[in-house]
């Protein structure tokens, strides 16, 4: 190394240095348990964020298809007739109207569904009814199947990326507290002999 000069520290060198502390005099036990605790938190994380996401993605999956298969199982799309025309001044796409459809056990009902803005007295709309004829949610779609599941599969490392840092955080501030205590201990041995006259 010519003419004495000191090797450059970059700023990743200096945050693997603060983050693991090596064989520095200086570093305290305190210390090497903080970057052992960091690089335990930090290994668990990269390997249970992939089986996280797997187990969730494939626990959302799963829910989702049984609970679409028995929706479709239970429930009807029925034929309705509109009895009134959306009003006039409706500036939606979708409206509520009155009519009426008949139940998969006969009996007829009426309420009020959803029904294209343009609908008319008359119109012909499918609605979902259970199977005593009381409207209902539609059953879940292949795309609304397919956002529970990504969901899921990203909302699950998420979550255990967060109580890590929790842990983390916490586990500092205990550490940080021990070492404010042991400085002041060791001060309160060492700074009489500083202040103290000669």
């Amino acid at each position: 190394m010519a003419g004495g000069a000191l090797p450059r520290v970059t700023r990743h060198r200096r945050l693997w240095r603060g983050l693991w502390p090596g064989r520095n005099p200086l570093r305290r036990t305190c210390d090497r348990v903080e970057a052992a605790f960091a690089a335990g938190l930090l290994a668990t994380f990269l390997i249970a964020a992939p089986l996280l996401a797997l187990f969730a993605g494939q626990w959302a999956y799963g829910t989702s298809v049984r609970a679409q298969r028995a929706a479709i199982a239970a429930r009807h799309l029925v034929p309705a007739t509109v009895l009134a025309g959306a009003p006039a001044q409706t500036i939606y796409c979708c409206t509520k109207v009155r009519a009426r459809w008949t139940a998969p056990d006969g009996t007829r009902r009426a309420g009020w569904v959803r029904a294209p803005a343009s609908a008319w007295a008359g119109r012909t709309v499918r609605v979902w009814v259970d199977r005593s004829g009381r409207l209902t949610d539609p059953p879940l779609t292949t795309s609304q199947v397919t956002n529970r599941t990504i969901l899921a599969a990203v909302a699950a490392p998420t979550a255990a990326a967060i109580a890590l840092l929790g842990a983390g955080v916490l586990a500092r501030w205990v550490l940080d507290r021990r070492r404010l205590a042991a400085w002041d201990a060791e001060w309160r041995v060492t700074g009489p002999r500083w202040t103290s006259p000669r």
